[in-house]
């Protein structure tokens, strides 16, 4: 099994604004770089964007080590996804999940998929050079989706 490292990043100007989102996946000498954006959105869905793509990226069953600096993403997939399901998508308080749709393609993707992923937390800004091309890359999503608002 291929070992990728993949580091993801969402940036938002506005919260809801312009967003975008980066990817920057390495496996050995090959490097893929990936950015969006939408015109109106959240920081949030932005991460969570980053990571659907990042693995929606990879061809074939891959050992994955994915570096995020949103805690939002990574408790969500490992830890708080269980009682939402198990709640019809509720939170604990019962009110609706922020970001369903999000996280229902996340989940299929992480706990139905062939990857094997190790999530690891950065922080972010703080010189990781992963994360710091990751945001770069986020960023030019954020440009390409307020040029496409114009």
């Amino acid at each position: 099994m291929n070992h990728v490292e993949i580091h993801t990043d969402g940036a938002c100007k506005g919260n809801p604004g312009p967003g975008g989102w980066g990817v920057v996946l390495q496996s050995g000498a090959v490097r893929r770089e990936l950015f969006g954006g939408e015109a109106e959105t959240t920081n949030n869905r932005m991460e969570l964007t980053a990571v659907i793509e990042s693995l929606r990226a990879l061809k074939r069953p891959c050992r994955v080590s994915l570096y995020l600096d949103s805690e939002y993403v990574r408790k969500g997939i490992t830890e708080w996804i269980h009682g939402w399901k198990a709640k019809g998508w509720r939170t604990a308080s019962k009110q609706p999940v922020k970001n369903a749709d999000l996280w229902q393609v996340l989940d299929g993707l992480v706990h139905s998929g062939p990857h094997q992923i190790e999530w690891h937390w950065v922080k972010g800004h703080a010189g990781n050079a992963g994360n710091e091309r990751a945001d770069a890359l986020a960023n030019l999503g954020v440009d390409q989706a307020r040029a496409q608002r114009v």
